[in-house]
């Protein structure tokens, strides 16, 4: 029973980090039909890129015994690529100084994972202290993968719009922390469960602040309902206008 449920929760668990990992995909249709970034930030696919680099090391036998992370590992592999894709995408749309700062950020994330991939072999020599380095790295990056979409949350507070807040972000990134967190809980390793620990109501928070604040629609809906509003308001001022000279 307890085989059955385990592999249960990490096929649901895999298949909601596949759908966090896929999410952008509703996201850069329109950043291609634009052909601009507008105002998305490239944060969050990049600290997701850093997470899967990171758990894909940790899930091959070089750091765990033999293939015990398999599910682990097929689909961070699968996340990596994607990632990889939608920062390509964002790059070859966004203006020179977003290149800049996405440079400034994934230059760090690759020297980050190199240097720990080198130190954990080169310095450790048995698979439970490479579990526990690299672990521990990844989990501190995995944490900030399900809190990274919060970098919008002063947007949507300022603007009182969900706009660049998804919401399918924020329900994949609830769905994966709950089933890796239930996942690494069974097969007791916290460094899989640990970052979902954290991440899980961090993805509250985002879902609370969805709710609250979709119904206000998104900046373009409002620009055209005070520019809807404005013409009315004229034409009521020249109908008005022209009643009065009329009766003049």
């Amino acid at each position: 029973m307890t085989n059955w449920l385990f592999l249960m929760v990490g096929v649901m668990g895999n298949a909601a980090s596949l759908l966090l990992y896929a999410a952008p995909i509703l996201t850069f249709p329109r950043v291609i039909g634009k052909k601009s970034t507008e105002e998305f930030s490239c944060v969050p696919y990049i600290v997701a890129l850093l997470s899967c680099l990171l758990y894909t090391w940790y899930g091959l036998p070089i750091v765990s015994s033999r293939w015990e992370n398999l599910l682990l590992v097929t689909t961070t592999g699968i996340g990596t690529l994607f990632e990889l894709s939608f920062i390509l995408i964002y790059v070859w749309f966004a203006s020179a100084k977003a290149k800049v700062k996405v440079a400034m950020g994934v230059i760090p994330v690759i020297l980050l994972f190199c240097t720990t991939a080198v130190v954990s072999v080169f310095a450790f020599h048995d698979h439970h202290h490479r579990k526990i380095f690299v672990g521990s790295i990844a989990l501190v990056a995995s944490a900030a993968m399900y809190g990274s979409p919060l970098v919008s949350v002063k947007k949507v507070m300022t603007t009182r719009s969900v706009e660049y807040m998804p919401f399918y972000l924020s329900i994949s990134s609830f769905l994966s922390s709950s089933l890796w967190m239930v996942y690494g809980l069974l097969k007791h390793d916290l460094f899989i469960a640990s970052p979902s620990i954290v991440g899980f109501p961090l993805t509250i928070l985002q879902l609370v602040l969805y709710f609250k604040y979709r119904k206000m629609g998104t900046t373009e809906e409002r620009k055209c309902d005070l520019e809807n509003n404005d013409e009315k308001f004229k034409q009521l001022q020249l109908v008005m206008s022209e009643n009065i000279n009329g009766k003049s």
